[in-house]
């Protein structure tokens, strides 16, 4: 399985877990396929930024900024994550 595939597992997986309603801090998937693979979470973060772009275009996510959704092709600075509402 490579790297971005386990990110998009761990940020699906997470972000389902917590719900539409909530949403899941970027370095929670990066710490835990880090810790599965025994590397620095620091180093993820730009890998976890694609990946949730990538989920986002295809629909699968939500990316957040200040609570409000963004353009994920068009984003700067804190950002987090949900699962799209099924209504």
């Amino acid at each position: 399985m490579t790297i971005e595939s386990e990110l998009e597992d761990a940020i699906l997986t997470l972000a389902r877990a917590r719900g539409p309603d909530k949403s899941i801090d970027p370095s929670e998937p990066a710490k835990q396929v880090a810790a599965a693979r025994g590397s620095d979470w620091h180093a993820l973060m730009q890998p976890v930024r694609r990946a949730a772009v990538s989920l986002a275009k295809q629909g699968r996510l939500v990316i957040l900024r200040k609570g409000k959704p963004v353009d994920p092709a068009d984003f700067k600075g804190v950002y987090r994550l949900t699962v799209p509402r099924e209504d």
